[in-house]
């Protein structure tokens, strides 16, 4: 005979147990946060989380976390392809207290140097009374692309390329200012590195506006670097420096259309050896403490149609002129 208490006893039990069970949610290709969002929610545009990195883990590789309305989202690590877009509100990361901002790294995966990953407008702030360490930092990954991204007030580097795999990466639109320096391309081991700077500002940091330095790897295809139509003015700091030491791989910086003015050191400085290579096209080099500064056989090429004028201490000569084939 069935004990009829005993079962709704049961029934009730069971109920209540589910009642304050924690949903299970399947990751979704499109996620969103909301500045009154809440991290325990599935992440859909009706029940948005809180923060980035709580959204992450809701969401499938290869998906898109996108802003609901204006909100400081928080601090993310990202270890999967994913797209982070703001466009069109206000999203933001505070990442003071010497820490990154964002920091894409797949290097504990199974696959490492295989995610794609898109920043897109986002304001990554490190005020406080200890400043941020790195706006968006590189480790490992296959891609980065930032579209419209506003970087301030890092002790480090707006943008550290600093991979262990090889990589490439998109700087689009973006504005770097009041950092300990702009845009750092040094990878590591047989790594190589491809970066693209497009329509950009990188002002106001207290070491170089561009570092690009082979001095960490030995990969073979060295590094290729493409600046155009961006400003590299008033830092403190040097403008761009190309560092390539005797014995590393090639590097490569092409500049054209921009502005090199204004700098509390050199313009441009080629340096290490014959493989610390720059070529400038319609750009003006002026205003700077040094216009251009070669160094144990750096070279520093124009395509004849520069500004390099006006410069605090010494203009500099090219080394070479390259034709317009």
């Amino acid at each position: 005979m069935i004990n009829k208490s005993a079962l709704h006893l049961g029934i009730a039990a069971f109920a209540f147990a589910c009642g304050f069970a924690q949903p299970a949610y399947a990751q979704a290709t499109r996620t969103w946060v909301s500045g009154v969002g809440d991290d325990v929610n599935p992440c859909s545009r009706t029940a948005p989380c809180k923060t980035f990195a709580g959204a992450i883990s809701k969401t499938a590789a290869g998906g898109e976390i996108d802003c609901l309305d204006p909100g400081g989202f928080g601090t993310v690590t990202v270890t999967k392809s994913i797209t982070i877009d703001c466009t069109g509100t206000m999203g933001s990361i505070l990442n003071s207290g010497g820490i990154n901002g964002v920091v894409v790294n797949d290097s504990a995966t199974g696959t490492p140097g295989t995610i794609n990953v898109v920043l897109r407008g986002i304001s990554i702030n490190g005020a406080g009374t200890t400043p941020g360490l790195n706006g968006v930092r590189l480790v490992s990954g296959k891609s980065l692309v930032l579209e419209d991204v506003f970087i301030m007030n890092q002790s480090g580097r707006a943008v550290s390329v600093n991979p262990s795999t090889t990589t490439r990466t998109t700087i689009h639109n973006t504005t770097m200012t009041n950092t300990g320096g702009g845009v750092l391309v040094q990878p590591t081991g047989t790594a190589t590195a491809a970066v693209d700077i497009q329509q950009s500002v990188i002002t106001a940091g207290a070491s170089e506006a561009l570092r690009v330095d082979t001095s960490s790897t030995t990969g073979a295809a060295g590094l290729r670097v493409v600046v155009n139509d961006t400003v590299l003015s008033e830092n403190p700091g040097s403008a761009v420096i190309v560092n390539s030491p005797a014995g590393t791989p090639t590097a490569l910086v092409l500049i054209s259309g921009s502005n090199v003015t204004n700098n509390g050191g050199n313009g441009l400085t080629a340096q290490g050896s014959a493989n610390a290579f720059i070529a400038v096209s319609d750009t003006a080099i002026q205003g700077n403490v040094s216009g251009l500064v070669r160094t144990a056989g750096g070279q520093i090429r124009s395509y004849g149609d520069n500004l390099l004028n006006l410069n605090v201490v010494t203009d500099g000569t090219f080394s070479a002129t390259l034709a317009k084939n």
